[in-house]
């Protein structure tokens, strides 16, 4: 029957990947092979084993293994059984007299599903380095690692594993990531044409293929004319074929075997190089007569590939490492111009040549509001539109890229000369706004081993089929619409970029677009700014608990760590909105958290400045840098114990920049960390990243010391003229803490308290604080009805009253506690000056969360003292 052409027309290059290579049910001429039971009964031998048992395989069939092998022998592979697991590799055995007749063979030994596979060859004698594999190997990588380049390093290679293997042809294949690949390095007998630089469609190692190089890292082919020998019988009683995938005597594709004959290859052998489980590449070794390496000679390769694999992979990282330290420090200087000057989305396109030396392109444009910017060899801008929609088809908050734009968007065709490749950069959600980098078509010749679609059909018993090309001369296919490709490098730094602007700069953007529209959209605005400010605290709390957490001994311990450094943002945070976010002094800065966190021993504590003022929008950064250089000599330093003694000074230099020096003195002798915390990252990063200044810490043996350098721009020195009049936050304390500490107690000894809380985790807080300070009666209740009813009929000392309990506020408490004399403090989140109604009396005092414990009794006091008097 004439085939037809439908059935012609079905096949295609892939046809390959569905051959069941690893179930072919027969062994290479060199091998033997028995698959034994779980119980070692025989269920499959390879035809020719009467060659060495002397027995045919229906004698051998069903038979138990130890009838067949001698006692020393099962004993030798039951020993190799115990270090396998199933589906695991293999294990050697060398040069064994397997049958004690003197002949000696090479066995492998692996596990097959239900099966153990035995295979056997005649040993052959190869040299191996004074017949020591590990010297060997030893040597090889020795010479290779002396190359200086990635380039020479792959052409040592090829050359080692030709002078030991003696191949005519040794060859470097690597992968890319379509599948395809090239020849990256080769070392052949002069009279043979080489390969170099020549690529191999993907085609040409299918798929069930390439997953067989990665569980079995070397393969044989020893004659491409010599017969195989099929297993017997060739299913199991269930009708399942045996796997090979595992063995080292498997035979090879009829195709590939058709395809190695129309090269002129006789033998080959090939080693894999297997990175992060992936398939990097293929040592490639042709031979052009039949040739055979020993069992043993190809566990040395084995091991050879798995050690080289390590030492490319190092080396590829290495160069990477390189391109991403460089790539960072154009980000940093991209970063810090970005925050020095807070452009508008708009205005992000003056930043074009900073953002094109961090990614290399031919053209930049900034999408914004349905408006474009370009800067350089971009699509024109009535072709901006079509290619913002096909973006905004992609995944959102993802960098998208692609070196053949038209591939993916036709459109793109019509503008292929200014623009083949795009890579664009998500930096708004809704409008979707977008920085894209385009690329120029480069049009490229890449050279194939013959055409890569040259693959005739052929009709045999099983219909028809694709067969192996049978011309591998070189051919030249010109690329087109296509640029230069976005490497990983710059995927990554791409992504950096992404999160800096959205993190970093789009917030002033967002917020000077609320103070502008705050007139007719306040409502709106408001809901927008406390999503804003709830995802920014959500983001830094998580930062914190995640980054806190390697440097925490305990529970207790990790709680103290995430609770001073939460307290520190929140008194930074209280002394900006204190003043309506006026700027503070600096003393006022570093004193607020050695008070709060040393307790008596701040008079150990001694500062020493000019009058200098602090910008607002830096607080945050310096509290929580003081807050761990306190936290540290509280735990490790000079405040650590009853004698050290801390020196704080700043002072003006001659660049205008005020230089603060810290200095601990005094205390227990000092070494440095042996690991990097957060809190070191803390101390040693934000000032630099947050207001480009500088920072060192010096780990001296008699005490720490440390250099913060502020930048002309964030801070200011006082009029001299009032200098002599405290600073926000300079007044003198009457009371020491300890004193406070003991007032307040006795005030709150055996008093009962309410609190007026919706949510019970904070109640709860709270609870705890008042008990933990002396009350003796706590009550609570989530609403004005429920704690009305405790009023009336309770007998209360003082109150906490939260302001917003959801659907109402506390205010209409304030009448029926006056009435009755009970004092009482309000709690609020607002981050504004609490506005209290008329009838509340102005000298109700009103703290705000997070609150500490001693903020929250100190309050109490008071409002106990107002009560007195």
């Amino acid at each position: 029957m004439t085939p037809t052409s439908t059935a012609v027309d079905e096949l295609d290059l892939s046809n390959c990947d569905r051959e069941p290579i690893h179930q072919l049910g027969r062994v290479q001429h060199f091998g033997y092979l028995v698959a034994i039971s779980m119980d070692w009964i025989i269920q499959h031998v390879s035809a020719n084993i009467a060659e060495i048992f002397g027995s045919d395989p229906d004698a051998l069939l069903g038979v138990p293994l130890a009838e067949v092998l001698p006692q020393s022998a099962m004993h030798t592979i039951r020993g190799k059984l115990q270090l396998l697991s199933p589906n695991d590799g293999s294990e050697r055995i060398f040069g064994a007299d397997i049958l004690g007749n003197g002949r000696r063979y090479d066995v492998a030994v692996h596990i097959s599903t239900s099966s153990i596979i035995i295979e056997f060859e005649p040993m052959v004698e190869h040299a191996l380095g004074n017949g020591n594999p590990g010297s060997l190997i030893k040597a090889m990588i020795a010479r290779i690692q002396r190359s200086e380049t990635t380039d020479a390093l792959f052409n040592e290679c090829v050359r080692q594993l030709r002078a030991v293997t003696g191949f005519d042809r040794v060859m470097l294949y690597r992968f890319s990531d379509s599948g395809s690949g090239a020849v990256v390095a080769e070392a052949l007998n002069r009279d043979l044409e080489s390969f170099f630089g020549l690529n191999y469609p993907a085609t040409d190692i299918p798929r069930q293929a390439r997953r067989l190089y990665i569980r079995n890292r070397v393969r044989i082919i020893s004659n491409v004319k010599a017969e195989d020998v099929d297993v017997v019988p060739a299913t199991n009683p269930s009708g399942e074929p045996l796997d090979l995938s595992l063995s080292v005597t498997r035979a090879v594709s009829p195709i590939h075997i058709e395809y190695l004959k129309n090269m002129g290859v006789s033998a080959s052998f090939s080693i894999s190089i297997v990175i992060d489980d992936k398939l990097w590449g293929l040592f490639a070794l042709h031979h052009y007569s039949p040739r055979h390496l020993s069992m043993e000679m190809r566990s040395t390769m084995e091991l050879f590939g798995q050690v080289i694999s390590l030492v490319i992979e190092g080396r590829l990282a290495k160069e990477m490492r390189v391109i991403e330290e460089a790539a960072r420090d154009v980000h940093d200087r991209v970063v810090g111009r970005l925050v020095a000057t807070s452009p508008t989305m708009e205005e992000l396109v003056g930043f074009a040549d900073d953002f094109r030396e961090l990614i290399p392109c031919d053209g930049f444009a900034v999408w914004t509001k349905d408006f474009v910017r370009t800067i350089g060899q971009c699509p024109f801008p009535d072709d901006m539109p079509g290619i913002t929609r096909f973006l905004n088809r992609a995944a959102a908050s993802r960098i998208y890229a692609t070196d053949e734009l038209s591939s993916v968007y036709p459109k793109a065709h019509e503008f292929t000369g200014r623009a083949a490749g795009l890579l664009a950069i998500p930096i708004s959600r809704s409008p979707r706004d977008y920085l894209i980098f385009f690329r120029k078509e480069i049009v490229e010749t890449v050279n194939w081993a013959g055409r890569p679609d040259e693959k005739p059909v052929e009709f045999g018993p099983n219909g028809p089929r694709l067969t192996p090309r049978k011309s591998f001369e070189a051919w030249q296919e010109t690329v087109r619409d296509k640029s230069r490709p976005w490497s990983a490098s710059e995927l990554k730094a791409a992504e950096a970029l992404r999160v800096s602007i959205l993190e970093v700069l789009l917030r002033f953007n967002e917020e000077a677009e609320r103070q502008q529209n705050l007139a007719t959209q306040r409502q709106e605005l408001l809901i927008a700014e406390l999503n804003h400010r709830v995802r920014n605290i959500l983001s830094l709390m998580r930062a914190l608990v995640v980054q806190s957490r390697t440097s925490a001994k305990s529970v207790d311990d990790f709680s103290a760590i995430i609770g001073g450094r939460i307290q520190a943002l929140a008194r930074a945070h209280d002394q900006i909105t204190d003043d309506k976010y006026q700027a503070q002094s600096l003393r006022s800065i570093i004193q607020t958290e050695i008070e709060a966190y040393v307790g008596h021993k701040v008079t150990r504590v001694h500062l020493n400045g000019p009058p200098v003022l602090v910008e607002a929008k830096t607080f945050s950064t310096l509290a929580l840098v003081f807050h761990e250089m306190v936290t540290n000599s509280a735990k490790y330093g000079a405040l650590s114990d009853s004698l050290g003694e801390i020196d704080i000074v700043w002072r003006v230099d001659e660049n205008d920049s005020c230089e603060i020096r810290w200095r601990e003195s005094g205390g227990p002798a000092v070494q440095p960390p042996s690991r990097r915390g957060f809190g070191t990252t803390i101390i040693e990063r934000s000032i630099p990243h947050d207001l480009g200044g500088e920072v060192s810490i010096e780990y001296h043996l008699a005490g720490v010391r440390g250099r913060f350098l502020l930048p002309p721009q964030s801070f200011w020195l006082a009029d001299e003229t009032n200098s002599n009049s405290p600073l926000p936050g300079e007044e003198g304390t009457a009371l020491t803490h300890d004193a406070t500490q003991t007032l307040v107690d006795a005030r709150l000894a055996g008093k009962s308290a309410l609190i007026v809380e919706d949510n019970m985790i904070i109640s709860l807080d709270a609870e705890q604080m008042l008990l933990d300070n002396g009350a003796a009666r706590v009550l609570t209740a989530m609403s004005v009805k429920e704690a009305k009813r405790i009023v009336e009929g309770e007998t209360l000392d003082v109150a906490l009253l939260d302001v917003n309990l959801g659907g109402e506020t506390s205010f209409a408490l304030a009448p029926v506690l006056k009435q009755r004399g009970v004092p009482f403090v309000f709690v609020t989140g607002y981050g504004e000056k609490l506005d209290l109604p008329e009838e509340v009396d102005r000298e109700v005092e009103a703290i705000k969360k997070p609150f500490a414990a001693d903020q929250l009794i100190a309050a109490l006091d008071r409002a106990l003292t107002r009560n007195t008097r």
